[in-house]
């Protein structure tokens, strides 16, 4: 798969989430199996731009991988400066953001919400692919609502416009993340333009993976909140892909690696104080299968330091490695 002249390591994308797909993330996907990891929205107002959180959400030192930056906002003038802001400071392809359901998005007329208004979202692409020499891209939803899905016309206009790309999640912005994604309205998408078309929405298993796939005849798949605390779900799909058969499940020193690897980049990267905090959320995701974890996860959320954080996974993992040896 390809995205205007940059060949792509392979089909799989992780999706850009706001408060998780920061540097150190990105890095422990790609590594992975991750074909493209895509960073967090970014605003395109420029009073927001030095800020600390758009400072970090900037920063692609030692990125792995292709560098594509995903901007949002309502104005069309707005985003194409913020797009040529980005390839200046080393973005190698611009997303475009279409495809949020949060109300703080939303209600500013950006993210899904400008599904609602075709005749701005064509300014907008217009404004941006004219903007810069890098390829843009477009993640959406299907519609508005499950009465108003509109992406087919959204497609079309993508591609009129120069639209190298297109991800599209399946379910509309009314349905959030609630209930299943649909998949009719993706394999709809694909079937109407020839710029590559993402699959995105509820692909937690390389079975589905396949499926999404097979059903859909998209060029790729976008997983998101199945790499939460499961980072390795891409290189499960890559090995089923490619040899119809699962991967083993990571051991538990494997887990044990590679969260402590990702708390210790989440403390370096954001500083003790802040990285603490982040570092508690990827804990429980990471445990969150772990049936004997509730009681640690609440002890863990009460630590403030980056020293005592470690110290605690070491203990529970060396009890939970203790537990396994006794059972066998």
């Amino acid at each position: 798969m390809r995205i205007g002249s940059y060949s792509l390591d392979n089909n799989l994308f992780l999706a850009p989430m706001a408060g998780v797909t920061d540097l150190p993330f990105r890095r422990l996907c790609k590594s992975m199996g991750a074909g493209v990891v895509v960073g967090e929205m970014v605003s395109s107002d420029p009073s927001l731009r030095q800020s600390r959180k758009s400072q970090l959400r900037l920063r692609h030192d030692d990125e792995p991988g292709l560098r594509i930056v995903q901007i949002a906002g309502g104005d069309a003038d707005m985003l194409a400066q913020a797009a040529q802001y980005n390839v200046e400071n080393g973005a190698q392809v611009i997303d475009i953001n279409m495809g949020c359901p949060a109300k703080k998005v939303c209600k500013k007329a950006a993210g899904s919400a400008l599904l609602k208004d075709p005749v701005l979202v064509e300014q907008i692409l217009n404004a941006v692919v004219q903007a810069v020499d890098v390829p843009v891209t477009l993640k959406i939803r299907t519609g508005w609502d499950p009465e108003n899905k509109n992406a087919i016309d959204i497609a079309q206009m993508a591609e009129a416009a120069g639209i190298q790309s297109l991800a599209v999640h399946g379910r509309t912005r009314a349905c959030k993340y609630q209930g299943f994604a649909e998949y009719d309205t993706i394999a709809l998408v694909k079937q109407s333009v020839s710029i590559p078309v993402i699959a995105n929405g509820d692909i937690d298993s390389p079975q589905k993976a396949k499926f999404v796939l097979d059903y859909t005849g998209a060029d790729g798949l976008m997983i998101g909140r199945a790499a939460q605390g499961r980072p390795w779900i891409f290189r499960e799909i890559n090995h089923y892909l490619e040899t119809g058969e699962l991967a083993p499940e990571p051991s538990i020193e494997e887990v044990e690696q590679v969260l402590v690897d990702h708390i210790k980049a989440l403390h370096e990267f954001y500083g003790e104080f802040q990285g603490v905090r982040i570092a508690r959320k990827h804990t429980a995701w990471y445990l969150a299968e772990h049936l004997s974890a509730q009681s640690f996860k609440q002890q863990f959320n009460q630590i403030q330091s980056a020293e005592a954080q470690l110290d605690a996974l070491t203990a529970y993992f060396k009890q939970k490695k203790f537990d396994k040896a006794q059972v066998a």
